[in-house]
């Protein structure tokens, strides 16, 4: 529907389009360590990760650990020196070959290992770091990185780690890039006497050490990227169920706190099996069955570790309490529990290379929000949440962050994603066909790191629609399209005007009351063919579509 403030809006919009080419931003400035974690080098391809063993053992009093990686690799090619990556404020107390110490340098939080001869393409090798200090200790987990050391409401230890973004090498050594993932993990952590940890994947042991200490030793049977594994340590207490999903029983597993334990039980049934059924039916079957699904009561809010998703929402439906979207919708589930669950398809199971991708974690998990208010109340109810997401864009920068940094793009890749997704649906619009596009990227990509390319053209591919210029548009501008509208001589005119210089998008229109049509315009002005419209009843499909109109 029209209104002065769209109209105020597109103008804005439109305007800032033309001032773009005439007043950039700056570009960031990116350091030598920006590239050292964010960049692919020959150091880090030489060799491909198969298989970590992190044995860590944690300190509560004095807020340090130590303890070792094991790196099982093959060579894809012939080298002498790799690099790994541990922040600098942890000490690299050795590195081990073949039974020996190797030397090794530092600089910024990157290491650089010399082993004594040439490693083999195509051989299969290990080598160990053992290391040990204080981590860096999250100031506002999870949004910053490092370690949570808090206690419960009877004083007891109650930690935890989250260090998406920041990387996972800011407590543990290991290859800090998402585009190289193990295909399984051992994770065994020491913790105080009184205390449990659980981690990723499925408990393969406990052991009683001497002094008190217990070792529990997790064990992940699938892909997993490294900024997932977790250690949460606690004196929780268990309860179990399971879930009969698309591949048989799936294992649900959740550890919390004891005093929570009654709300836990009914919070828990109420969300998890629904958000299982409305996520299997729309992203095909959960994706890893082998490792079973956890949740695990965090002292911070939330994130989406692989099999083993923390939560902190304190047992209530919305976000902490509220509802981001403002429509009524997002009060009557728990966002933590929909959203971080979620990202067990689109960022676990499809992991993004580069952290400039991170869209397609972020902007497909905050669209299943919207897929399973859907699933719920109906059709119409998702689109409105969708709709209210809106609220929360700030078109601020582009979406895909610069490559080869480890830099995000803009926060908008939560909410703009969504709504773009939704326009995309409303594109195509064949919701089977919508459905059928969504199951099958989890399965083409199925426990792969990918593209935005890779995305983007399976989905052209299964629609038949050449729809990157929209991609490009949302994701790598800022600034909204605007369909802007003429009428000369009795006919109606229409254009996008873009960033993109080849953007074109079908959109739906009509006369006021009457059935939406498409229309597809370019950026060239072209007639168009509404009987009956005028300037005072055309109406725009804004409410699916999140562009900028401006009518002449």
């Amino acid at each position: 529907m029209r209104s002065s403030f769209l109209f105020l809006l597109a103008a804005l919009l439109s305007c800032s389009l033309s001032a773009s080419a005439q007043l950039l931003p700056p570009k960031p400035a990116f350091t030598r360590a920006d590239s050292l974690r964010g960049t692919l080098t020959p150091l880090r391809t030489c060799y491909d990760i198969k298989y970590y063993h992190l044995d860590v053992k944690l300190d509560v009093a004095n807020k340090s650990i130590s303890g070792s990686n094991l790196f099982h690799f093959t060579a894809t090619q012939d080298f002498t020196r790799l690099q790994f990556d541990l922040f600098a404020n942890l000490k690299v107390d050795k590195v081990e070959y073949q039974g020996k110490s190797v030397p090794y340098t530092r600089e910024a939080n990157a290491v650089f290992v010399t082993f004594p001869a040439p490693v083999q393409k195509g051989s299969r090798a290990e080598f160990r770091v053992f290391y040990s200090g204080q981590p860096t200790v999250a100031k506002n987990a999870p949004w910053d990185g490092g370690f949570v050391f808090t206690q419960d409401s009877k004083g007891k230890p109650w930690v935890a780690t989250a260090c998406q973004g920041v990387g996972a090498s800011i407590w543990w050594p290991t290859k800090d890039h998402q585009a190289d993932e193990v295909d399984s993990m051992l994770i065994s952590v020491t913790v105080p006497k009184g205390l449990k940890d659980i981690s990723n994947g499925r408990l393969r042991k406990t052991t009683k050490l001497k002094g008190g200490a217990t070792r529990f030793d997790w064990f992940v049977s699938n892909p997993i990227n490294n900024y997932d594994v977790a250690l949460n340590v606690a004196d929780y207490t268990h309860f179990a169920d399971e879930y009969a999903g698309e591949k048989g029983k799936l294992t649900l597993d959740y550890w919390v706190l004891p005093e929570n334990l009654a709300k836990a039980k009914t919070q828990f049934a109420a969300n998890v099996k629904p958000m299982l059924k409305a996520m299997e039916n729309w992203f095909g079957p959960y994706p890893f069955y082998e490792d079973g699904f956890k949740l695990i009561e965090t002292p911070h809010l939330g994130m989406e570790h692989q099999s083993a998703v923390a939560y902190g929402n304190k047992y209530q439906n919305g976000y902490l309490g509220a509802d981001r979207s403002a429509t009524g919708w997002g009060l009557k589930w728990d966002f933590i529990i929909i959203h971080e669950s979620g990202h067990e398809w689109f960022g676990n199971n499809i992991t993004s290379k580069d952290i400039a991708d991170m869209w397609i974690h972020e902007s497909f998990t905050c669209y299943s929000e919207g897929l399973f208010t859907e699933s719920l109340f109906g059709k119409p109810a998702g689109q409105e949440y969708v709709h209210g997401q809106r609220r929360h864009i700030q078109n601020d920068r582009p979406i895909i962050g610069p490559y080869g940094v480890n830099r995000e793009g803009s926060g908008d890749m939560y909410d703009k994603g969504a709504n773009l997704l939704n326009m995309v649906r409303t594109i195509i619009n064949d919701d089977a066909k919508w459905r059928n596009i969504l199951r099958g990227l989890g399965q083409q990509f199925y426990h792969q790191t990918v593209t935005s390319e890779q995305i983007i053209g399976y989905i052209n591919q299964q629609s038949g629609l050449n729809l990157t210029p929209v991609f490009d548009q949302y994701l790598r501008h800022n600034t909204l399209p605007v369909l802007e509208f003429r009428f000369e001589n009795g006919k109606t005119f229409c254009r996008w005007v873009a960033n993109v210089s080849d953007f074109a998008m079908p959109v739906r229109v009509r006369t006021r009351g009457g059935e939406y049509q498409f229309i597809s315009p370019t950026t060239k002005f072209a007639p168009v063919a509404l009987p009956g419209v005028t300037r005072e009843n055309l109406e725009v499909d804004t409410f699916n579509y999140y562009i900028g109109v401006l009518v002449d």
